[in-house]
């Protein structure tokens, strides 16, 4: 599905970035090259809205256990276009992705970036003891440098990407660095439109970022970030559900790999056996059984060429 780039927006001051260079010119060339780049690349960026209010649509077959969350995002969708605005900021609510490992929940928050043709930004959280990483450090500082948020927004080319907060139970912190701070300005359109990145110390337009949130449970997270989001419990696919997303990847990697003369059906056998495949790795798991498959001079795909591995330890993010 094609998506229109509908308008742009700056993110940024031009005349405050001329203004904060010329106070700093010497006291940090890291900085100066920063601001030269905001200068030259100029302050507008694209706010993407879906061509089409069926945009979405493709999703419910791609990822069928977040049809909850896709009926909420389709009706802001609808909102947007009835108001002809752009998709996002104040007109939807952000979301926290609930589920266990594997379920699916970055690759959503993948697929729905390239549903609406931004950027998608993925921070893990796991661990996370400052939160520099997503507001930067003080240009005083040794080796400092801007977040994530600003540094996305300043060199990319969206002013509405989807940043993803993985693990977000998992961030840690201390009464100096709290890395959840920053989210209570950012996730309000009102405040996060004059975001400050205390590296770059100018005001960034953050408003119209998309975000995704995800965590294995609430559990940690506080208070007052919970009441700022949507939240879902995202359950794994049922057995069905399973077999039809692997037909649907495997069909895929026909088309990508130019195996036109595989069969273009997996069999009974090979998708149950799929269907215990963790959504994350399946890509991966198909890619063997294919190769597996011209091996033996074989144009399908038999359930012994389904490698299924044990993976040690506990599961690791995404999908």
């Amino acid at each position: 599905m094609s998506i229109a780039l509908a308008r742009t927006r700056p993110v940024y001051d031009l005349h405050e970035v001329q203004g904060a260079l010329e106070r700093n010119r010497g006291r940090s060339p890291e900085l100066d090259v920063f601001y030269e780049r905001m200068l030259e690349t100029g302050a507008e960026r694209f706010v993407t809205t879906p061509s089409s209010i069926d945009a979405l649509d493709p999703l419910f077959e791609e990822c069928p256990n977040f049809d909850e969350v896709l009926d909420d995002l389709a009706r802001y969708l609808r909102l947007a276009y009835a108001g002809n605005k752009a998709f996002g900021g104040a007109g939807v609510m952000q979301i926290l992705l609930l589920g266990g490992p594997g379920v699916g929940k970055t690759h959503f928050a993948k697929r729905l970036a390239r549903a609406m043709q931004t950027d998608c930004e993925l921070i893990s959280m796991n661990a996370l003891s400052a939160g520099f990483v997503i507001t930067g450090s003080s240009a005083s500082w040794r080796g400092a440098k801007c977040g994530k948020v600003a540094k996305r927004l300043v060199r990319g080319e969206y002013a509405n990407p989807v940043i993803v907060l993985d693990e977000v139970e998992k961030a840690s912190g201390s009464t100096q660095s709290d890395p959840l701070a920053a989210l209570y300005q950012l996730l309000e359109p009102e405040t996060a439109c004059a975001f400050r990145d205390e590296f770059i110390d100018v005001d960034i337009d953050a408003s119209q970022i998309f975000w995704v949130l995800t965590a294995n449970s609430v559990e940690g997270i506080p208070h007052p970030l919970l009441n700022r989001m949507a939240i879902y419990e995202v359950p794994a696919p049922t057995l069905e559900q399973a077999a039809a997303i692997a037909q649907r990847m495997y069909t895929g990697l026909l088309g990508e790999l130019n195996l036109a003369a595989f069969d273009p059906r997996l069999g009974d056998v090979v998708l149950d056996k799929l269907a215990g495949v963790s959504p994350r790795d399946l890509r991966k798991t198909l890619l063997d059984a294919l190769g597996y498959a011209v091996a033996a001079g074989r144009e399908h795909v038999v359930a012994a060429d389904v490698p299924i591995k044990a993976t040690p330890g506990k599961g690791r993010i995404g999908f």
